[in-house]
């Protein structure tokens, strides 16, 4: 046989066969996450390059929408008070997640009734929870207002002022969103040995330098994890603004969920609306891209 006929021969045999069996078995989830989330990206895109209404689609108006939102006051108004109520709201969640976990890890008396009883803000489903706070706080007659009065003190116009309604709504984030922290921090913090805590106080480590050199590091992952997750969902918060305030008084609460729902069923403007949905997605993006490579870097 000749060289020739032998490297023919051969071929057959150095090529590797496809197993196409685990795509087809992911196909059918694939063409549903596609069809859940691709599909209205695709859509919202198409809408925030049109001039359209919710009635009549519109003409095609290129990035104009886009031109007019960076030209928008209360676009920038908006997206100041995103930042700053996502900011407060993760790390006011986070610190509370964090030491109630560190407190729930160690052998405290009715650990277990505490573990289950702070859960009850993150199980709540929020719009029971909400005006359950606005009960509270609403106005001079709420039953908070109430209990301050009956020690002698003033009322507190809690959803009335810019500064009370924004300092309002973000601490019932906090109180919202502290549960979701401590359970994540709590299941991170039981993987961790004693038997390194005991070797580090032999070394003379105190509670600090304990926490530093092997508590953070353990729960570093899923701290990263949270804070991107929490970001996003304070970012897109919309239950918590529109049930408490709807963005008021005086736009001092309006977030950007919040404009461009006004845009696209109060006004009408589907394109603005759109438009500003994409641009928060890509902040959002953006975020948590920097936040990954924090966590690879480190």
């Amino acid at each position: 046989m000749s060289l020739l006929n032998i490297s023919k021969a051969e071929k057959p045999l150095n090529r590797r066969k496809i197993d196409w069996a685990p795509y087809n078995f992911l196909l059918p989830s694939l063409i549903l996450i596609a069809m859940i989330n691709l599909y209205p990206l695709i859509v919202g895109v198409m809408y925030s390059l049109q001039d359209g209404t919710l009635i009549q689609p519109g003409d095609f108006a290129g990035i104009q929408n886009y031109i007019d939102l960076f030209r928008m006051s209360e676009f920038y108004n908006s997206l100041y008070f995103s930042t700053v109520f996502a900011f407060f709201a993760v790390i006011g969640s986070y610190l509370a997640g964090l030491g109630l976990a560190v407190l729930i890890n160690k052998d405290v008396w009715l650990k277990g009734f505490f573990r289950v009883a702070l859960l009850v803000p993150w199980i709540i489903p929020s719009i029971v929870s909400i005006v359950g706070w606005r009960w509270l706080i609403a106005d001079e007659n709420a039953l908070l207002n109430q209990m301050i009065t009956f020690f002698g003190f003033s009322s507190i116009n809690f959803l009335g002022t810019e500064s009370g309604a924004i300092f309002s709504v973000i601490l019932i984030k906090i109180w919202r969103s502290f549960p979701f922290m401590m359970v994540s921090i709590l299941a991170a913090l039981q993987t961790i040995s004693n038997d390194l805590y005991e070797a580090a106080t032999i070394d003379g480590a105190n509670r600090w330098k304990s926490f530093l050199h092997i508590t953070w590091p353990s729960i570093k992952g899923i701290s990263v994890v949270c804070w991107i997750l929490m970001t996003i969902w304070s970012f897109n918060d919309f239950d918590t603004i529109w049930l408490l305030t709807q963005g008021g008084p005086i736009n001092a609460t309006e977030n950007l969920i919040v404009l461009a729902y006004n845009y696209t069923f109060i006004k009408s403007e589907l394109g603005i609306g759109s438009s500003i949905a994409i641009v928060s997605l890509i902040i959002l993006m953006g975020l948590a891209y920097l936040m990954l490579r924090f966590q690879e870097e480190d």
